[in-house]
């Protein structure tokens, strides 16, 4: 069975959880509105009465498109440049790509020498739509995809949640077979569209019962505003914790609707166009930082009110298409997909290299938020209690093997951190593009490990019951 794949711009994600218990602990109400609440301390002693805290788990995932920086060992570039650490196991360097992680060293696994072996000769262009799934979609012809790794974990714990995941894009929707502008599949292989509205995502954080509330919020009249008095009243039953904790909530949710605001701007931006002087777009360096600053937080901030426990966010689609190919305009650059061919040009490695940490920039505050933050339901901290991966499914110029990963958090689930697991080797397949042979056309040099076997150890440890998922042949023992 072919998948169909949804128009464009079909919405959220719409596996959604009956809100059949509303609890006065758990949600503000203004007319006709509901604001969830964070997990609060009388929230927690009352669900553990009935144990339904126990063993809270949380999965996101987070896409980067058109691969990264690998220079050869002999270039000048490589000892500042290259995306993949130097060194090995817990005697590694980072270099100037993933910089920004060095405080949270102990907090992340870098991986390579993983890929998915049904895909490992096709063209990057096409990775995206087989990143958390591992399906043979092919190159040419018939397209079968099939479940992704979030929703099959959604699917075990999606019932406990007002959203059973939480599924984001830059660019919006589900895109087109091998042109993926979303990284989750349901379980027949069809593409589930992925939200990139802030303000559709934010007002997905409020339960929305008559027509007037819709119609106020869409008018961005402050839904907190609406919120206070019975903010005051809670306010009034709780302990000092639990005050300090509804207030920084209160105050985080605010900041993130002004974030909100300012992201409609990144979004009425034209697309980018051949023979266009980009240059002359109205488009300042704050408005990609900004925009994914907020959809950052709005992941957070559904993760914090527990609305959901699975989220996953493509940064931007393969081949350059689409309002992400603007994101290189945060540190300078005009379009991000062109950073990827122009390594053979002087200083080309460098300015990759910088786009690469500039997201590392954004994604390292992102997780250090979740460090920053107490686990409400239980010990530790939201990012013990929460597993992360990030990654593409490029290494060199679409080069569909060695994917550059990153794991983070869940160390309540058993993982562990402060390492790089080389497993691509001292001379792994890279260097610039020259015009020749891509080295996605070049013969295999090195055996990848089925990427498969990272995801069965991740499902396994978030308590999923499986063997076998995207091509597995085993578990990655030493995460």
């Amino acid at each position: 069975m072919v998948p169909t794949y949804l128009p464009h711009n079909t919405g959220f994600n719409s596996m959604t959880a009956g809100l059949n218990v509303l609890d006065r602990r758990r949600f503000l109400r203004g007319t006709g509105i509901a604001l969830a609440l964070p997990w609060l301390e009388c929230s927690a002693a009352s669900s553990a009465m009935s144990g339904q805290t126990a063993g809270r788990k949380r999965l996101a995932c987070f896409y980067q498109p058109d691969g990264v920086p690998m220079p050869l060992a002999e270039d000048p570039a490589y000892a500042d440049w290259a995306w993949f650490p130097h060194g090995n196991g817990r005697e590694f360097t980072f270099t100037q790509c993933l910089a920004p992680l060095e405080s949270l060293r102990n907090e992340v696994t870098v991986l390579s020498g993983y890929s998915h072996p049904a895909v490992r000769s096709i063209h990057g262009h096409s990775n995206a739509d087989q990143f958390l799934t591992g399906a043979a979609t092919g190159a040419t012809g018939e397209y079968r995809n099939s479940i992704s790794l979030d929703q099959e974990f959604a699917a075990h714990v999606g019932d406990e949640t007002r959203l059973s995941s939480l599924v984001l894009s830059t660019d919006g929707g589900t895109g087109t077979p091998r042109g993926a502008h979303t990284l989750s599949f349901n379980r027949s292989g069809r593409a589930i569209p992925a939200e990139h509205r802030p303000k559709r995502v934010f007002d997905m954080l409020f339960v929305k019962s008559d027509e007037d509330a819709a119609r106020r919020l869409a008018l961005d009249t402050s839904a907190l505003d609406d919120l206070l008095e019975d903010a005051r009243s809670l306010r009034s039953t709780l302990s000092a914790h639990d005050q300090q904790t509804l207030d920084e909530y209160l105050q985080s949710v605010r900041e993130t609707e002004i974030k909100v605001d300012k992201a409609r701007r990144w979004l009425n931006m034209p697309l980018p166009e051949v023979n266009v002087d980009h240059l002359q777009l109205d488009i300042t360096m704050d408005d990609p930082r900004e925009y994914l600053q907020t959809m950052y937080e709005l992941i957070f901030l559904a993760f914090r009110t527990d609305s959901t426990r699975v989220a996953t966010y493509q940064l931007g689609r393969e081949n350059g298409v689409g309002i992400s190919d603007y994101l290189g305009r945060a540190v300078g650059f005009r379009l991000t997909h062109q950073l990827s061919h122009d390594t053979k040009e002087p200083g080309g490695w460098k300015n990759f290299g910088v786009y690469c940490q500039f997201l590392m920039e954004e994604y390292g505050r992102f997780v250090q938020r979740l460090k920053d933050t107490p686990e409400p339901t239980g010990d530790g901290t939201m990012l013990d209690h929460t597993l992360l991966l990030f990654g593409s499914a490029s290494s060199a110029f679409h080069l569909s093997r060695n994917y550059p990963l990153i794991l983070a958090g869940g160390t309540s689930m058993g993982f562990r951190h402060g390492q790089y697991l080389n497993r691509a080797g001292e001379n792994p397949q890279a260097g610039a593009w020259d015009g020749g042979v891509e080295p996605w056309q070049k013969d295999v040099t090195h055996e990848d490990i089925p990427l498969g076997n990272l995801f069965v150890t991740m499902l396994q440890r978030l308590g999923v019951p499986t063997d076998e998922f995207a091509g597995s042949t085993g578990t990655v023992d030493e995460v």
